[in-house]
């Protein structure tokens, strides 16, 4: 009797071992890690550089998976959303991704004007959201925000860095100082462009410089002629302008049209960064000397320059988007946006995660937050050069990269080339607009 009791009991025990085995076999592999991608599939946002950033994004979620996963054992499952360039639905699609979908992570926003309402009521949800790509500072500032975060440069130093570089290279340049130039600002006037716009002015100000003409305009207008007419009257030296893609090419086309005249054309990332939709829109020979603002695309940078394996992760950028989306493009031809979806991406699966889930047990927004504000990456540490720390809770821009920066770029002989700061340049500017701008001052 006591034997036969003491059989059920240990079948009672292997019974229990191999309910319980494939749970600890399923702790050990690591539970997948729901990834919300918010991107502008359709409408003028994708063409502007939301579509590259997705792509930058989904090839890094890629290469992760390749390795096993986030610490080779927690698989990501990207589940993608489309903003179709509307505030509006940009939110609901928000809304679908973290309460319908039950993601652990909401990613991505390119435009400003999305980024600045979904930021306040994701955090107010207490979930977790990582923007890789929107800049407007409003974002974050004065908001004190608990759960959104953003290695991402700022709006205003697009605005304020254009500025910068035009000074330092005026005397040079223009063969006058910074004081005697006529500055002219437009802008797009969402939170992305009224942010870049106050950044320009402010420098402009502190350097004691002449600006002419600050206007904003819808990017629903049908018209900007009458824009157009403003700045002919005022006869600008350089032309600071932001805009997403639609908008910038009817302001290109109309100002060929009537004739307006500048000696420098600054745009501030989006559609002025996307070279191919450019040439597209205004002739490849015409957009020569064009400049943009974004932080730097990776494969512009000296990858010996950077800390140990940086270099090498700028390459598989390079070989996946060749081999995925377009096999010609010249490798310095690669929008920066790619560099903003991969690099940032990276920044999340490579350091955030691994410690959320390593010091802080698990990939909940609490695990997360706390893991993002112990985020320290010194300067040569990412693939865009920039260091990353995050303003801690109770700053005026709490969650907000404190160490990301922009840089200008210039389309010359065909290609962007890093102009400005001089320190990373790699070449020097083409200044004044060349000949065959119909922009170029005669």
């Amino acid at each position: 009797m006591k034997t036969r009791r003491m059989v059920s009991a240990l079948i009672l025990v292997g019974v229990a071992l191999l309910v319980t085995a494939p749970n600890r076999a399923a702790d050990a592999q690591g539970q997948p890690i729901k990834i919300g991608v918010l991107f502008d599939h359709t409408g003028p946002f994708a063409a502007g550089g939301s579509l590259n950033c997705w792509r930058g994004a989904k090839m890094m979620i890629d290469y992760i998976n390749e390795k096993g996963g986030v610490l080779g054992q927690y698989k990501i499952v990207q589940i993608d959303g489309d903003g179709q360039s509307k505030a509006e639905v940009a939110i609901n699609e928000a809304e679908r991704l973290l309460n319908v979908d039950k993601v652990d992570i909401l990613a991505g926003i390119y435009s400003s004007a999305h980024a600045v309402p979904l930021a306040e009521k994701v955090d107010k949800q207490k979930r977790f959201l990582w923007i890789t790509t929107a800049i407007s500072s409003k974002v974050f500032d004065g908001r004190n925000l608990q759960y959104t975060f953003r290695p991402q440069a700022t709006g205003d130093q697009f605005g304020s860095l254009s500025v910068q570089y035009i000074a330092e290279y005026s005397q040079e340049k223009f063969k006058k100082p910074a004081k005697e130039l006529r500055l002219a600002i437009i802008h797009e006037d969402g939170a992305y462009g009224t942010d870049v716009a106050l950044g320009s002015e402010l420098k402009a100000k502190e350097l004691g410089l002449n600006v002419v003409l600050k206007e904003g305009y819808s990017i629903q207008a049908p018209d900007l002629s009458s824009l157009v007419t403003k700045l002919r009257s005022v006869r600008p030296d350089v032309l600071f302008h932001t805009g997403y893609n639609p908008d910038i090419a009817l302001f290109l086309r109309q100002a060929k049209e009537q004739g307006l005249r500048v000696r420098a054309y600054i745009g501030h990332g989006a559609g002025h960064s996307q070279i191919d939709k450019l040439k597209e829109a205004f002739g490849a020979r015409e957009i020569e000397g064009f400049h943009t603002l974004d932080p730097i695309a990776s494969q512009l940078l000296d990858g010996r320059k950077l800390k140990p394996g940086v270099g090498e992760m700028t390459a598989e950028m390079v070989r996946r988007y060749k081999t995925l989306y377009d096999k010609d493009v010249q490798d310095r031809a690669i929008a920066p946006h790619v560099s903003m979806g991969f690099n940032n991406m990276w920044i999340l699966l490579n350091d955030v995660l691994p410690r959320a889930i390593q010091k802080h047990g698990g990939f909940g927004p609490e695990a997360l937050a706390k893991a993002a504000r112990e985020t320290d990456i010194p300067e040569g540490g990412t693939m865009q050069g920039y260091g990353v720390k995050f303003y801690p809770a109770g700053h005026r821009f709490a969650g907000q990269n404190e160490r990301s920066y922009p840089a200008v770029f210039e389309i010359i002989e065909g290609k962007f080339e890093l102009v400005f700061p001089k320190a990373v340049a790699t070449a020097p500017p083409l200044l004044p607009l060349p000949a065959s701008s119909p922009l170029a001052a005669r």
